[in-house]
Parts: C-alpha cells; structure tokens; sequence
C-alpha cells in the first residue's frame, strides 16, 4: 500500500480553508466506532470516533475504543458508523488490521465502498500556539450522533507520562506508559468529551490531520468531565499513526 491520505491526497488544500469548509469536506470521513451485538441493545454500542485514512477503506482510531469483549463473543464484532449521501448513518463491519498500544492507535478495515481519506501532515510534532481543531461525537448518543467541532491551540508539547500528585491516583494505564516508555503527546487546549476518543485534530492552516484524540484531564472523577471539564485534552502526534499505516504495506 503506497499512499496514506498524506499531502497529495484527495482532501489535501493548496490554501488555507475555512474552518466551515474544511468541516464540510471532512464530515464523510470521520465515523462512528464501536461494536454490532445481535443480543445487544441497542444493537450498535458507540464506542468512540474514527476516521478514514490510507485508501479510504481503513479507519483509524484509538485503540482503547476498541472493544475487548469483540474479540470473546461470536455475536458482537467491531463496526462502523458512516454518513452516506442522504444523511443517513449505515452500518458496517469492520475488521482489526493492527494496533499499537504504546500509542494508543488502532487502525480498522472496513467493507463496502471507499470514504474520503483526510490528509495526514508529515511536518512532524505540531508547534505550540497553532489552531487547531478537533472533529468527534462528544457526549456520544446524547447529541445525536451529530459531528461537533471544537476549536482551539496547542497548547503544548508534552511527555506522555503525565505526573501524578499522590501515588493512589497512578492509574494502570499510566503505569503501563511509564514502564513502555516516555514520548512526546500534544496538549490541547480545547475541551473535549467521552465519544471525542480516536478523532482527528486539524491543522487550521493546513487542514491537515496532526494527531488523534486520546485522552482528557478530568477533575476527580471520569463523571466530573461532563459537569466540570478541565479544558485539557491530549493528542496523540499523526507521526505514530504514519509509522502504524507503514505496517499495512
């Protein structure tokens, strides 16, 4: 596979768009992930966003949007919601290509016809101060399942291992990180919610993507980042996704 949606892709802009045109360019290719349960209801359990890359018939995310239990039960796989022509959302399976837990990347294989992929940058680890926004389902059904776009700056590059005031709130994940290893994650200052997990940030001058959402800093509790967002929210920087789309060739 030679292309990953990069400079020369379909969605690549010789100028700089409007935040509303790069929104109407980019809404057919950010989906809806998560899993299809014959015995589940509803049957579609959203689990977070993705988007297409590559050849358009993959969908990268994070990988702790996909579903564990997937893979243990006959009657639930992963899927995808896409927005078709008539505004409709159709489902589709999916199928786990790779993932790279380091990262929290997961790319997907999706069936049927292709999606538009987004334009990944290769200007390396996005600069403190520049515009950006972000593209997801926050809040997940509650809205709708309407794509929302939050705007913002990078506010700062950071190292994945995010210190901890006292030791009782080191979270596995973050113990795992640490001991995996330390790298460099954006910092964003915009807010973002539960289902902005696996979307992608935009470079407003370039409209390209310059990283994946991954996580956001709550205060207290997982609940309080719906009644009391911090404002923070991490980004995992496009260039890991680049090396994870290389594994597909």
């Amino acid at each position: 596979m030679a292309a990953f949606g990069l400079a020369a892709g379909p969605l690549a802009l010789a100028a700089m768009p409007s935040l509303p045109d790069l929104i109407d360019r980019c809404r057919p290719s950010v989906v809806l992930v998560g899993t299809f349960g014959l015995l589940d209801s509803p049957r579609f359990g959203f689990r977070g966003t993705g988007f297409a890359v590559s050849d358009g018939r993959h969908v990268l995310t994070n990988a702790h949007v996909i579903s564990e239990e997937s893979a243990s039960r006959q009657d639930r796989r992963v899927a995808v919601q896409v927005l078709d022509t008539d505004r409709q959302w159709r489902l589709r399976a999916a199928t786990l290509v790779v993932s790279d837990e380091v990262h929290d990347l997961a790319v997907l294989r999706i069936e049927g016809a292709a999606l538009p992929p987004l334009t990944l940058s290769l200007q390396g680890l996005a600069r403190e101060g520049s515009d950006i926004a972000l593209m997801g389902f926050p809040i997940g059904g509650a809205l709708g399942f309407s794509h929302v776009t939050h705007r913002g700056i990078v506010a700062a590059q950071t190292s994945i291992a995010l210190p901890a005031p006292d030791a009782k709130l080191l979270k596995e994940r973050a113990v795992r990180q640490m001991r995996q290893g330390d790298f460099k994650i954006l910092q964003l200052d915009i807010t973002a919610y539960p289902g902005n997990s696996g979307g992608p940030v935009f470079d407003l001058q370039s409209g390209e993507v310059v990283g994946v959402v991954s996580m956001v800093l709550v205060k207290g509790t997982k609940e309080s980042a719906l009644s009391s967002p911090s404002g923070i929210s991490y980004a995992i920087p496009i260039e890991h996704a680049l090396s994870l789309l290389a594994k597909l060739d």
